[in-house]
């Protein structure tokens, strides 16, 4: 496929170049691409009010400014997910602060949601042909004085533009940050944002964005806040901070969220874990770079899967290769549709 030949080429780019290049190429050569075909009917997803016309999904943190939606859906992606966008634009943390791990199949990032702020996201969704799924990932500038504020700010300016909306509480790259997922200040924050949607009539479906370290105490509390708070659901998960002792690339010591293959175990736990203390839908992210990947996300739980890492190292080509192979294990295990494989894996 020629994208995938693209794709090489831009490996040989330093990594924010190629990032900064692949978007350019989308923003130029959208037009051109052809509507991707009818999925197969065993891929369609009813899930958080939406149909979706199949369970694969790009994650934030490549379209952090929603420019390239559209383009991103004609790869064949059931949904795009743009941001993480926050009330301001801002510049992120210092450059380099994303590294290829090429042996281990990984990257790791300490970017620090840089971002042209949300009145730009905002003017983009507005123009955008409304042709296919897409969410919104929002969070919190660095210097924030109130960082929940900033979120109602960023659920007001976009939530009513997109399908869906993210709230991002674990990212690694912004201080402090990821103390919004104690019981307390997470329960204030959705209180909050629950209350914004109902004054502004808003129908559009809200999910938390989690971390994958977390212990059992950390998830029996944001399985109960997200009760309380009746939101529809939780992606499993962000990048984590751990280093595996596996990892054999000279950059795995550098700081930041690492993702890609080394995070696929760790997060479909936590995906396996949240499935048997929640009934909310369930986003599996982490290590996808294949349908048998995929696949075991959905088993764990995950109505819906999302990847971005692996779309790096494989080009957009990937997209079309996991719907494949996830027709071939629905057969092979007898399933008639996706739905019917979710949680398939989980004790109940």
């Amino acid at each position: 496929m020629i994208f995938d030949a693209a794709a090489a080429v831009l490996r040989a780019l330093p990594p924010e170049s190629a990032h900064r290049a692949t978007i350019q190429a989308a923003k130029i050569f959208a037009g051109f691409l052809p509507q991707p075909g009818a999925d197969d009917p065993r891929l369609r997803v009813q899930a958080l009010g939406l149909a979706f016309p199949n369970p694969i999904g790009l994650a934030a943190g490549f379209d952090k400014d929603a420019q390239v939606p559209g383009a991103m859906a004609r790869f064949g992606f059931g949904f795009v997910e743009c941001g993480t966008v926050t009330p301001r634009p801002q510049a992120g943390n210092p450059q380099p602060r994303l590294f290829r791990l090429k042996e281990d199949r990984a990257v790791i990032n300490r970017m620090g949601f840089n971002n042209g702020g949300m009145a730009a996201a905002a003017a983009r969704l507005r123009a955008r042909a409304r042709h296919g799924i897409v969410g919104i990932n929002i969070g919190a500038n660095k210097d924030s004085a109130d960082r929940i504020a900033d979120y109602r700010a960023a659920f007001e300016a976009l939530a009513p533009l997109a399908d869906y909306v993210t709230v991002n509480v674990s990212s690694p790259n912004t201080p402090g940050l990821r103390g919004l997922q104690n019981r307390d200040e997470l329960g204030k924050l959705l209180g909050i944002l629950t209350g914004e949607r109902t004054r502004l009539s808003l129908r559009q479906p809200m999910l938390l964005k989690i971390a994958p370290d977390l212990d059992a105490h950390a998830l029996d509390d944001i399985a109960a806040v997200i009760g309380e708070a009746a939101i529809e659901g939780l992606i499993v998960s962000n990048t984590t901070i751990a280093r595996p002792a596996t990892l054999r690339s000279a950059n795995a010591k550098e700081q930041g969220g690492l993702s890609g293959a080394p995070l696929f175990e760790p997060s479909t736990h936590i995906l396996r874990e949240m499935r048997q203390r929640t009934s909310v839908t369930l986003i599996g992210v982490g290590g996808v770079s294949s349908g048998a990947e995929a696949y075991a996300k959905i088993r764990a739980g995950a109505s819906l899967v999302q990847l971005y890492t692996a779309l790096a190292f494989r080009g957009p080509g990937l997209v079309a290769r996991i719907k494949r192979d996830l027709l071939a294990c629905l057969q092979r295990d007898g399933f008639a549709t996706i739905a019917d494989a979710v949680g398939a894996g989980v004790k109940k």
